[in-house]
């Protein structure tokens, strides 16, 4: 089974390029929930909330987005579940994973539950638990604003009172949004790590399917406009990497025009990239857009 799963699965990288528009795309808890945003004043983007976006998407299974997926996906949905999901018994998570990490792969934890497959577990920590693997075969970067972001603040009012004997209510300064911003944040499969997490080709797909409606379907009030413009996928020629990734990455990332230490108002102030230099290109099996594909 474990030789099985390693070959299904092969060698990727990714970059998202996302534009952020008069939306707080990641705050910051440290920061009075400000837009993350770097001393060189560069906005960021947490691995954790890109992947938590994935993880919504999936977890309610009722949606038309999930009833919208492939046949095989809707119909083994017990297959499909959040790990990491608010309510969860770690008892019960105890009792699914069993206690022999050499039958791990053969586990009701690792039938079950798609987000431990794929980005791997926290879970599983303490005590006896170090045989059982936490590193999952994708891992996603840090999505970093090429330019710096402005940072507007404003208070939210509402015409009803907040409180009881109020006549009007305010949160002063509570509405925190980044003007303008594109960011770039990587990916990548790691088909060394499919094997001992149980991830699968089928995994991967369902994730290539999850990833260009992370933000249209997650959208909420502090968030409404954020453009996945771009979600590049990129298949190595063999499953220790055909190409050095940073070169690939780098090749992608739009380039800003004028001051690059200006922010910017709108993606026309970007020289966007549509395609891999064909020298690069060369290198891997295959090079395509989520987003347009």
């Amino acid at each position: 089974m474990n030789d099985e799963i390693k070959r299904e699965v092969k060698r990727a990288t990714g970059l998202l390029v996302i534009e952020v528009v008069n939306s707080n795309p990641n705050g910051d808890p440290d920061r009075e929930n400000d837009p993350r945003q770097r001393d060189n004043r560069r906005g960021e983007i947490s691995p954790v909330s890109f992947k938590r976006k994935l993880r919504d998407l999936l977890e309610d299974q009722n949606t038309p987005f999930f009833q919208s997926l492939p046949e095989k996906f809707r119909d083994n949905g017990s297959c499909y579940n959040i790990l990491e999901r608010r309510g969860c018994d770690r008892e019960e998570i105890n009792k699914e994973k069993g206690k022999d990490p050499s039958e791990f792969l053969k586990s009701e934890f690792v039938r079950k539950y798609w987000d431990a497959r794929v980005f791997g577990n926290t879970f599983l920590d303490k005590g006896n638990d170090k045989g059982f693997i936490k590193s999952g075969a994708v891992q996603f970067g840090v999505g970093i604003s090429i330019a710096p972001i402005n940072i507007l603040r404003e208070t939210n009012t509402n015409k009803a009172g907040v409180e009881d004997g109020k006549n009007s209510g305010m949160a002063s300064l509570a509405f925190r949004i980044a003007e303008h911003g594109v960011y770039c944040m990587p990916f990548f499969v790691n088909p060394n790590y499919a094997y001992k997490s149980g991830c699968t080709a089928d995994d991967i797909e369902l994730l290539k399917l999850l990833i260009p409606y992370a933000y249209d379907m997650n959208r909420s009030a502090i968030r409404p406009d954020v453009r996945l413009r771009h979600a590049w996928y990129i298949e190595h020629k063999n499953s220790l990497g055909s190409c050095p990734e940073y070169l690939l990455t780098e090749a992608l990332k739009p380039k800003k025009l004028g001051d690059a230490e200006e922010p910017s108002t709108s993606w026309n102030d970007y020289e966007d990239v549509t395609a891999l230099p064909e020298e690069l290109l060369a290198r891997v099996e295959s090079c395509i857009d989520l987003v347009k594909s």
